[in-house]
Order: C-alpha cells, then structure tokens, then sequence
C-alpha cells in the first residue's frame, strides 16, 4: 500500500478489519487456515480538526514489512496472528501505542510527529508535553 492509496479509519477495528481485507486480496491463494502473520504494523493520525485515524497492515514477511514507509511495527508472530484472527481486546491494543509515534495532521495530507502549534489543539497538545518534561 502506497501513500497514495492510503485510507484512514476512524476506528482501529474498522482499520484492522480493512487490513485483513487487504491482506486477503494481495494474497488471492491462500485461505483463513493457512495464513501466517509474522507482523502488525499501525498508525495513528490525528487530523487538523481533530479527528483520530487509524491504518494498520498486516504482513507474512518481515522484509515486506520493513518496505511500508510509516507504519509502527505492534506485535509479532503469535500475537500478530492473534489479532488477525480477531482474538484480540481493542483497548490492550490501543495501550501497545506510543502515543509519541502518533502522526499529526500540519497541511493536507502532510504530517510530522508533533501536532502543530498555530491551533488550539496543537497548543494544548505541547503545553501538556511541557508539562511532563
């Protein structure tokens, strides 16, 4: 998957369920029982207005993985597997993200790891940074 065919949900289910779709149509020959995820990757994005995002991928191969420009390796191996299966809890999920690795939104379709400052988000967001260090 390529930046341009990018597709943001705003669920981390909803993005997981895209995922395995993804996954299935990329791996036309194989069937539920002989998948083998070896890697989850995600990303977390928050756009200008607010609004959280997510994108995951699963992958076989860890070299393909390592391809896939953004996204955060997750889990591994069995727990991967697991989450493919759709054996999983979204909230333990969610609490494996750095929330430092989350993608904000500065211009259309440009992000950075900081949120940006010119807003009240981004302001608030970097007064409670300052608040922790």
């Amino acid at each position: 998957m390529t930046g341009s065919e990018l597709n943001y949900f705003s669920t981390l289910e909803e993005a997981l369920d895209a995922a395995r779709e993804e996954y299935f149509a990329s791996h036309p020959d194989l069937d539920e029982d002989d998948v083998d995820i070896q890697q989850l990757n995600i990303q977390k994005y928050i756009l200008q207005d607010g609004e959280e995002m997510w994108v995951a991928c699963f992958f076989d191969d860890e070299n393909e993985a390592d391809e896939q420009g953004d996204y955060i390796p997750v889990l591994y191996g069995p727990a991967a597997q697991a989450v493919f299966s759709g054996d999983f809890d979204e909230a333990e999920l969610r609490m494996e993200w750095a929330e430092e690795n989350t993608l904000h939104e500065w211009d259309e379709g440009e992000f950075q790891y900081e949120p940006p400052l010119d807003d009240e988000e981004g302001s608030a967001a970097a007064d409670e940074w300052d608040e922790q260090e």
